[in-house]
């Protein structure tokens, strides 16, 4: 048999789900193909989106139309806004998820998708003619042809998994492996490699002494994932816990270290340095006598609970003799053992920007096989990749997004310029500019140009115009309304900041730490009738002025900087030097311009080995 698609996406984890969906809404005639249609979108590890910067990664999926945030929103079980005490630039979201019910989600997206279907089977070789992709064929002997192919395989491709001295291959637990796949795109000249991951215990919450836990409770306000929906929690809001290993789990740790696979050479690949498993926290910590553990629900209504923080490959007596010396686990029962698991990956610096190999024309990669770790990396690099592949079947210019624009764009030029030498998991201090990229105005940055591209409906662009001019109003009236001090000093007494000694606008006193928007409207009537006329997300809205308003200076500032530093990345250099010839570089930098061949001179001051005066050996040569 034979199928004909403008765009083949290969993979439906979160990567796959969204470059799939990007796609077809977009109007390419699109093909996911999955192992296992009742997998999509599955939550391999820890059932919870967001995080620190990684909440910032969903909320700018939703901003371009994209599918995570409202599917998050949807199935969510516990919400919590981390690094409230910080500043709003480290403002992250994270939810807990109801794993089952997420998956099932995206299915139900998936499936009611126009211009979208659905095949279950595995991919085993690409079909490349003239340097271009020009289809794939599969284990069912079907041969597929498509103007473009995205690979999002995640932890499948030659997958083994570790207990002890135990290996078994397969993607996931329960779940075959892809084979031949490398091998066939690694035949075309694409380099690859091999990187671990990890996941802990599935505890059954029946046999746990939650009495000698601490609880972790969500939040209630009205913070969540998407834009567009404005229903807060759907599900029931449930607990988590925590609680602590110690030095007797930790000595029983030590002494199955010998059956470990990451210390006994079984397993050779690199770990996430970020998400170590249990036994890497005693050898990297000797001297620490205890590790917090959070006991975080699986769903809605089972009993399976994710330990996270004691993700280990150790032997399965093992894993289970140190949890029972923790009290909250000493009649523990789980319902499999924590385990390691080794996959392929590709350098990621054979990438351009749209995430298009290099090599091979119209084959896309994005997620885990890019040297990713964490679904919402995935699923950001995946919207990338659909989108530019429905561009490349149909025509348009390249869509990408620069490092003052979104942490997507921070994610994938760190990917494309730097590679990578450990999974890479994304940080906010991995963006030079966090103030320009904060969670709260995701949609006043990217939602505009998701408009323009296709992918943002007309109903989520006008509910962004809506906001921007409520926002632009509530600040223009603080900036023009008047305070007189003989009026307001009582207030100022009574919110603990200092009286004035004169009249002021209404905007100097917001800029004071110790008060709000909402403070001041309950001792200023004219701005509480302001506010009021607030229809919908008001507490939204007056937050998102708030920000810009006390963060005016900042925002200003980074602005300008980001601005000076995007005159070089208008600078393109691509294929304008022969960099073996230029002696005035330095060795080092020859051989990295030489694999990485930058776009612009922007792009090749990033690159690790390049120094500054490299950079103004290039900028001569360009006449600048």
């Amino acid at each position: 048999m034979d199928f004909k698609y403008d765009v083949i996406v290969i993979g439906a984890g979160h990567a796959g789900c969204e470059a799939a969906t990007a796609a077809a809404n977009l109007g390419s005639k699109t093909c996911l193909i999955t192992m296992d249609m009742n997998k999509v979108g599955q939550m391999s590890c820890n059932p919870a989106v967001g995080g620190i910067a990684k909440g910032q990664i969903v909320r700018e999926i939703d901003a371009l139309g994209g599918q995570m945030g409202l599917i998050t929103d949807q199935t969510a079980i516990q919400f919590r806004l981390l690094n409230r005490s910080k500043g709003p630039a480290m403002w992250s979201p994270r939810a807990q998820c109801d794993r089952n019910k997420f998956s099932w989600a995206w299915r139900e997206i998936l499936e009611n998708t126009p211009n979208l279907h659905i095949w279950q089977d595995t991919v085993k070789e690409i079909i490349v003619e003239n340097g271009e992709i020009v289809g794939l064929k599969t284990w069912w002997e079907v041969t597929f042809h498509a103007k473009c192919v995205v690979l999002t395989a995640g932890t499948f491709l030659n997958g083994l998994m570790h207990v002890g001295k135990t290996m078994l291959p397969g993607g996931r637990m329960a779940e075959p492996a892809s084979y031949q796949l490398t091998e066939s795109i690694a035949a075309q000249g694409i380099t690859y490699g091999r990187m671990k991951t990890g996941t802990p215990v599935r505890i059954d919450g029946r046999s746990v002494h939650y009495e000698l836990m601490d609880t972790q409770d969500g939040e209630a306000d009205f913070h969540k994932f998407s834009f567009m929906d404005t229903s807060v929690r759907h599900l029931k809001q449930l607990q988590c816990w925590t609680c602590y290993t110690n030095e007797e789990s930790h000595d029983i740790l030590r002494k199955g270290l010998a059956d470990s696979p990451l210390f006994n050479g079984q397993i050779q690949s690199i770990g996430p340095r970020y998400c170590p498993s249990i036994e890497t926290k005693i050898v990297t910590f000797p001297d620490k006598e205890q590790h917090q553990l959070f006991l975080e629900p699986e769903g809605e209504t089972t009993q399976e609970l994710y330990l996270n923080g004691f993700s280990s490959s150790l032997p399965m007596d093992v894993q289970m003799a140190a949890l029972k010396k923790i009290p909250a686990f000493k009649d523990l029962v789980i319902y499999r053992p924590g385990y390691a698991i080794e996959y392929d990956f590709f350098d990621p610096t054979q990438l351009k920007h749209t995430l298009e190999t290099k090599k091979i024309k119209n084959l896309f990669f994005a997620g885990q096989v890019n040297g990713t770790t964490g679904y919402e990396e995935a699923a950001g690099q995946g919207l990338i990749a659909g989108i530019n592949a429905h561009i490349n079947c149909h025509g348009g210019e390249p869509f990408t997004l620069a490092r003052d624009e979104a942490y997507i764009g921070v994610l994938i030029d760190d990917l494309v310029t730097k590679g990578v030498d450990e999974p890479y998991r994304m940080f906010t201090s991995r963006a030079e500019y966090r103030i320009l990229l904060r969670m709260d105005d995701a949609d006043m940055r990217l939602t505009e140009r998701g408009y323009q591209m296709g992918l943002v409906t007309k109903e989520r662009y006008e509910l962004l115009k809506r906001k921007r001019e409520e926002v632009e109003r509530i600040i223009e009236f603080t900036r023009n309304y008047s305070i007189k001090a003989a009026l307001i000093n009582d207030a100022l007494e009574t919110l603990g900041t200092t009286p004035l000694r004169h009249g002021c606008k209404l905007i100097d006193l917001i800029n004071r730490p110790q008060l709000s928007i909402e403070s001041m409207a309950e001792h200023i009537p004219a701005l509480k009738r302001e506010l009021d006329q607030i229809e919908d997300r008001k507490e939204e809205i007056i937050e998102a002025a708030e920000i810009q308003i006390k963060y005016q200076g900042y925002i200003e500032r980074e602005r300008i900087i980001a601005d000076k530093l995007a005159r070089l990345e208008s600078i393109k250099i691509k294929g304008r030097f022969d960099y073996d010839s230029l002696q005035s570089l330095s060795t080092e930098a020859r051989q990295k311009l030489i694999k990485i061949d930058p776009e612009t001179i922007a792009q090749a001051s990033r690159i690790p080995g390049v120094s500054p005066s490299d950079i103004n050996v290039l900028l001569v040569l360009s006449g600048r």
